[in-house]
């Protein structure tokens, strides 16, 4: 018998895969027991707030998780350009190595059922939110001034969840290529000095 954190754990990994593959109404709770091996009526002993507690705490881990990677590639360089194509590269690596099966960890559950669910919309507006604070530290470290880091991280992932989305349904990565060099040209326009300073 699997201790009671390991069946937890494959619990959440089978949940995190299928609710980021086909969202959160196609997936079953018993399609979520037979991947993690686990045997029925274990969902509640370890989620007792049922399908809706086990995706909030999905979107919060996945969020984390790409929230780290994010935060390494940003960090390896102070170039703009760099860093963006940086994520490009992350983010369709990630694309390319589930065949565009996953996009954004939060966008499937979120279009599926933020409207429904406080918990679940709770969830992913806090960890959008985490990648907006994280893009707007570094904007501000780059030199935008604080007045418009929040502002301006909003556009950034914007741009990239909306980026991210075309590539996926393209099966081209494209797209994310071609938002970064732009975001590029945008942030370097924050940065610049104005006229006659």
């Amino acid at each position: 018998m699997a201790p009671r954190g390991e069946t937890r754990q494959r619990i959440l990994d089978a949940a995190r895969t299928l609710f980021h593959r086909q969202g959160y109404h196609a997936t079953g709770v018993n399609q979520i027991l037979a991947e993690a091996a686990a045997p029925k009526g274990v969902l509640y002993f370890h989620f007792p707030g049922g399908k809706e507690q086990l995706a909030a705490e999905t979107v919060l881990r996945s969020g984390e998780e790409l929230g780290r990677a994010l935060d390494a590639v940003l960090a390896q360089s102070d170039d703009l350009a760099a860093a963006a194509r940086g994520i490009a590269d992350l983010l369709g690596a990630a694309l390319e190595g589930t065949q565009f099966r996953e996009g954004c960890p939060i966008a499937s559950v979120a279009l599926d059922v933020a409207a429904e669910s406080d918990q679940v919309r709770a969830a992913c507006a806090q960890g959008y939110q985490q990648w907006i604070d994280l893009i707007a530290e570094r904007l501000r470290q780059r030199g935008v001034p604080a007045g418009t880091t929040q502002e301006l991280a909003v556009f950034v992932l914007s741009s990239i969840e909306g980026a991210l989305l075309l590539a996926r349904v393209q099966h081209d990565t494209a797209p994310l290529r071609n938002i970064a060099a732009r975001l590029t040209d945008v942030i370097a326009a924050e940065i610049r000095p104005a006229p006659g300073r």
